[in-house]
């Protein structure tokens, strides 16, 4: 007779597959994500706190594109500003070198008067545009703050789901208090740094206008 051999099976228990899927279901329906699909309220703050996640992207982009121009608009006053004075020095040279006019020295002062006022000009279409690309800094951290506390209460909720307060709003940075003894304090230097380019161009200026009655008295 031939031996039989015991067939073995091998029973693979389907109540544990059986709950292996229902905690895969039951974690992706407690899932924060899930539960705030589920929630009114809840999915509508997200909306509107992404819709308002894009507004601040787009502000913040254009905010940055501004101070680049006006950054290129300073850069390219300043070169006009240098580049006229070293050709009216050139003229004045010129012109004091081939003159043999007594009286040229005794006009000294309308040249100074045409540098003085160009000068004027220059500055202040440059302090101009250093006041706007201040205010728009300003404005830019200023918004740069409110998005990043817009983005910390979207994690928030993201991460809390149903059981994240709806009464709670983005810290705005206008609600921070500063401390006005250490704004008082730095202000001078602070205004200083800010404006350093009006300063240089003042002084040079200041340089020229002496600059032109020694370049027509002094040769």
């Amino acid at each position: 007779m031939a031996e039989t051999k015991d067939a073995h099976v091998v029973e693979i228990p389907v109540d544990e597959e059986h709950q292996e899927k229902q905690l895969c279901v039951s974690a992706i329906h407690h899932h924060p994500l899930m539960e705030i699909s589920q929630s009114p309220g809840h999915l509508l703050l997200l909306k509107l706190w992404q819709r308002e996640e894009d507004l601040f992207t787009r502000r913040i982009t254009r905010k940055e594109s501004r101070m680049d121009s006006i950054k290129r608009e300073i850069f390219n006053l300043c070169c006009f500003f240098l580049v006229f004075h070293g050709f009216f020095l050139t003229i004045l040279f010129t012109s004091s070198v081939g003159s043999t006019e007594e009286g040229t020295c005794e006009r000294w002062w309308i040249p100074c008067l045409v540098s003085l006022s160009t000068s004027v000009v220059f500055v202040c279409l440059v302090q101009a545009k250093l006041c706007r690309f201040w205010k728009v800094w300003k404005q830019l951290q200023r918004e740069r703050n409110d998005y990043r506390a817009l983005v910390r209460c979207i994690q928030e909720l993201r991460m809390k789901g149903a059981s994240f307060d709806l009464s709670k709003e983005p810290q705005r940075s206008g609600r921070r208090m500063k401390s006005s003894s250490v704004e008082i304090k730095w202000k001078p230097v602070t205004w200083c740094s800010q404006y350093l380019i009006t300063i240089v161009l003042v002084c040079f200026a200041g340089l020229v206008f002496p600059a032109s009655k020694f370049v027509l008295c002094g040769f």
